[in-house]
């Protein structure tokens, strides 16, 4: 009898502890990718980051002040803002709310001199809002360049 449950529970114990063991490695795996490569990074459900062209000065740290300048289109290709059609550079804190959460997730990390193409969803966007010439439930694609960190 003693020897039967302990075939039971040995093994369970074994498989439980291989559970927690494997949720911990992909936690750990997912909290270590960094955005610091040319291929599509998948941060979250609504935000994905391409790295166009590597940075070679300081990382933006939320908090940090930062120059950038930016291409705003829709899925379709319609442009409907660019801060480089204006030749005005486009100056936010990092990381506050100061602009839509795709932004602040998206610029983060980047370095002084590179470029991104963020692809946002909706929520990490305007949601069911409409902006200016952007619709409702709007996915929008920036490309993005790190000009400054201000402070």
């Amino acid at each position: 009898m003693k020897k039967t449950i302990l075939t039971i529970i040995i093994p369970l114990i074994v498989l439980v502890g291989l559970y927690f063991l494997l949720l911990f490695l992909r936690n750990t795996i997912n909290q270590n990718i960094q955005p610091d490569n040319n291929q599509n990074q998948n941060m979250e459900q609504g935000l994905q980051i391409e790295i166009l062209q590597e940075g070679q000065g300081e990382r933006a740290q939320a908090g940090n002040r930062v120059s950038v300048h930016y291409t705003g289109r829709l899925e379709d290709g319609t442009k409907f803002d660019s801060s480089l059609d204006r030749q005005v550079p486009f100056p936010f804190t990092l990381g506050v709310g100061e602009v839509i959460r795709g932004w602040d997730e998206g610029v983060l990390g980047m370095r002084v001199g590179e470029k991104r193409r963020l692809v946002i969803s909706p929520e990490f966007g305007y949601g069911e809002n409409r902006v200016g010439p952007i619709p409702p439930n709007s996915t929008l694609i920036f490309e993005v360049e790190l000009l400054e960190i201000i402070n």
